[in-house]
């Protein structure tokens, strides 16, 4: 009488622990074979679950590009706020930090940001989640850098210039366009010159 070891029962993730794996394995299908290859088939093929389980957690591709967007956003804030709370007591240290976390957390998601942001130009689900996320990072940029200025007051359209600068230069950072540490110092000698202005 033969004995056949026991088949191997797959282990029942928790929903958050599946968002977090078919997450994974889409931001690896972009890396492997770009974004016009991420379909929700696609990324229930590879993550070894029925499309309906795809289709519970994000309802459309745009669904999944957006979640994958705020996962990116999530992981930006993290790095950020971890080295904010290191920054130094001075203008320029600060804007340092700022440039380096921003453009390092862009780095480590290498050139798939860019391809999900440009996957879902113009849609609606993105636009206002983007305008949230740019609109918290502007607000956290005032609150740390303004006590730390003797310029005039910044008002909303400077902020938007720095946000403007730090998507531009960490993206030519990611595409190789610009080295990333040249990125890194212009982006923070732009923070500083923001700050530092004089009132008209």
């Amino acid at each position: 009488m033969s004995t056949q070891p026991p088949s191997p029962r797959r282990l029942r993730l928790t929903r958050e622990e599946r968002l977090v794996q078919l997450l994974d394995v889409s931001w690896r299908i972009i890396r492997d074979e770009g974004t016009d290859a991420l379909t929700l088939g696609r990324l229930a093929e590879q993550a070894g679950v029925t499309k309906p389980v795809v289709y519970d957690h994000f309802g459309t591709r745009n669904g999944l590009l957006v979640a994958l967007y705020e996962d990116f956003d999530r992981r930006q804030t993290a790095i950020m706020d971890a080295a904010l709370a290191e920054r130094g007591p001075t203008l320029a240290k600060t804007a340092g930090v700022i440039a380096s976390a921003y453009v390092d957390c862009v780095l480590t998601q290498g050139r798939e940001i860019p391809d999900v942001l440009a996957a879902l130009a113009g849609a609606p689900e993105l636009e206002a989640t983007k305008r949230a996320y740019q609109a918290a990072f502007m607000e956290k940029c005032r609150v740390v850098l303004s006590p730390l200025s003797k310029g005039a007051p910044v008002g909303v359209a400077s902020l938007w210039a720095l946000l403007g600068a730090a998507e531009a230069l960490s993206k030519a950072a990611a595409t190789g366009d610009v080295p990333a540490e040249d990125a890194k110092e212009e982006l923070a000698r732009t923070i500083v010159a923001i700050f530092s202005r004089k009132a008209p």
